[in-house]
């Protein structure tokens, strides 16, 4: 089976004055098709690192990633948002707080193809953005004419996963996707994640400090120390273990 996303031996050094720092330290992973991947690790073990070279929005010091096999180590941003998209952990981050929700949505549809500066939407378009924020539940709908700055933090998090979601990307990246919202809309946001997972069989990757979360939801863990994967846990080997057993890995 191809990977969706695949790194050779990827590492990333930074220079700080006179020193160099490791915070990606010779990474391999291959993430295969419908992977719902939890990522743990504690301040500095390069989560965000990995994510961010994945994105393109850094670059490899050495190593390669390819993207459904091809070579895409040197390639922008703006290219690879034709494969993978991201939910961010700030609900502010990846919308437009002066559109309102819908021409949000619209542009959210032009993920990866060539825009325009006029933002235009179908009726068929419409019908869509509703049927999918009424099956949210949480007053999206009626919203779709609302500055996207106008809605609570709860709501901006789920238009941005659906903004996400809506042009089925290759890889969806959840960086810590419910971390700056109250316990229990950030247990409402990952129930709608899971399902939306499932449902649209989206391969995604998500980093979260709820250890619960990470032992709950996906198919796989990575934990993360000093730039390294140091475990690649399956579904069974998830599933034996125990909270106590999950933080002793980590000592």
């Amino acid at each position: 089976m191809q990977a969706i996303i695949e790194l050779k031996n990827a590492s990333v050094i930074v220079e700080n004055g006179s020193e160099k720092k490791t915070i990606l330290d010779d990474v391999s992973l291959k993430i295969f098709p419908l992977d719902f991947i939890t990522i743990v690790g504690g301040n500095g073990a390069g989560k965000s690192t990995l994510f961010n070279v994945i994105s393109g929005n850094l670059s490899l010091t050495t190593g390669e990633i390819l993207i459904l096999g091809k070579n895409m180590t040197k390639k922008s941003p703006q290219v690879r948002s034709k494969f993978i998209s991201r939910v961010f952990q700030d609900p502010k981050m990846g919308t437009a707080p002066r559109m309102t929700v819908e021409e949000n949505l619209s542009i959210a549809k032009l993920r990866g193809k060539k825009r325009t500066l006029k933002i235009t939407s179908s009726k068929e378009l419409q019908e869509r953005f509703l049927t999918k924020a009424k099956a949210i539940g949480n007053g999206l709908d009626q919203r779709l004419n609302s500055p996207t700055g106008t809605l609570s933090g709860g709501q901006r998090q789920v238009l941005s996963l659906l903004m996400a979601t809506l042009q089925k990307p290759e890889l969806l990246l959840l960086d810590e996707h419910t971390a700056a919202l109250d316990p229990k809309t950030s247990k409402t946001i990952m129930s709608l994640t899971d399902d939306v997972i499932k449902t649209e069989k989206i391969t995604s990757l998500m980093i979260t400090h709820q250890m619960d979360d990470a032992l709950k939801f996906g198919n796989r863990l990575l934990v993360m120390k000093n730039g390294k994967i140091v475990r690649d846990l399956n579904s069974e080997e998830k599933t034996k273990m125990k909270l106590e057993d999950f933080y002793r890995i980590f000592e």
